[in-house]
């Protein structure tokens, strides 16, 4: 994963001896929210004051998703995602280390030796002063200031940023999510949330009902919202971005009780192209309704005729998005 001059570094036996050195920070960045473009905006002035590379240092999966498996939270942005939005906020370098159980065996002094010191050459670290790392998470903030003088290396505690005197956190933001509170999100994050992907080939039942769907295949257990939405979705064309309106839905369909992990469909309002394989975002911008098991499909197909309806009504009350309509020959969703 490249963008220009940006590195993108999978693994830990990928971590080589640098002699010039790097800025870094640790986190999991989940959603890089506006916490976490204050500590990315702070390692961008270190990078530019040591003249060294900024590195943002990551794990996959997240620790909380190693210990608590399908119990952990749900992500606001998958790995791709987080990266690219890393990189769009500056940062030169994300590594991205494995959590396993090797990893996880580490001492805190052998953390240290093969990430930061040898490995990274750190000279400025930034991390929360709760940040804890190493077997039986026996390193803390004290251990790496300790580190940082044995080694040369300055270690600083993270910012905190905060909102209607509440700190900035992707909690706080899964839970605005979760009850449609779009704008908050939208705050929260410095941008409006988005999820990312690819148009795949589903089972046409969309089509069968009368109302074809994008399908994006979220690849994870939990997603942070789910339910049906009105969205605006832009369509990655080679160089053309096209914008279009829509009623979305997240969820393992419980009327065909045929999905275990979630999946995004988007039906497009008054569009007719082909867009499988092409990348997509989608912009969540009003709750319709909860995610529902119908007795029978004529059900699904009313419930579905009143979310179109529904989404209509909103986007006549707006500013146009984008006309995007246009004849084509061959339909774009199943």
């Amino acid at each position: 994963m490249d963008r220009g001059d940006n590195r993108f570094i999978r693994g830990l036996y990928n971590v080589k001896p640098d002699r010039a050195g790097s800025v870094a920070t640790i986190g999991s960045f989940d959603g890089v929210h506006l916490g976490h473009t204050a500590i990315l905006s702070r390692l961008r002035e270190k990078s530019a004051e040591y003249r060294l590379p900024s590195v943002a240092v990551i794990f996959e999966p997240h620790p909380k998703e190693f210990f608590s498996g399908e119990q952990a939270p749900a992500r606001l942005l998958r790995t791709r995602e987080k990266v690219e939005t890393l990189f769009e906020q500056g940062i030169d370098q994300v590594c991205c280390i494995r959590f396993d159980q090797q990893f996880r065996s580490l001492t805190a002094q052998q953390f240290i030796s093969r990430v930061l010191t040898d490995g990274l050459g750190v000279k400025f670290l930034m991390v929360g002063d709760d940040f804890r790392f190493g077997c039986s998470r026996e390193g803390d903030y004290d251990i790496l200031r300790a580190a940082g003088k044995k080694h040369g290396f300055e270690v600083a505690n993270t910012v905190t940023v905060e909102h209607l005197g509440k700190r900035v956190s992707s909690t706080w933001i899964r839970e605005a999510l979760h009850r449609g509170d779009f704008d908050l999100a939208a705050t929260l994050l410095g941008r409006p949330y988005l999820i990312t992907g690819k148009v795949a080939y589903g089972q046409q039942l969309g089509k069968q009902l009368g109302f074809p769907t994008a399908n994006i295949r979220l690849n994870r257990y939990r997603a942070p919202l789910e339910g049906v939405f009105v969205v605006r979705m832009t369509i990655v064309d080679n160089e053309e971005k096209i914008e279009v309106e829509g009623v979305a839905n997240v969820g393992v369909r419980p009327t065909l009780g045929d999905l275990v992990k979630p999946v995004l469909e988007v039906h497009v309002l008054d569009f007719n192209r082909d867009i499988y394989g092409k990348r997509v975002q989608v912009e969540f911008v009003e709750k319709i309704r909860e995610e529902q098991k119908f007795s029978s499909l004529d059900n699904l197909k009313a419930a579905i005729e009143q979310d179109v309806k529904t989404a209509r009504q909103f986007f006549s009350s707006q500013e146009p998005f984008r006309d995007a309509t246009s004849p084509h020959s061959k339909r774009a969703y199943d």
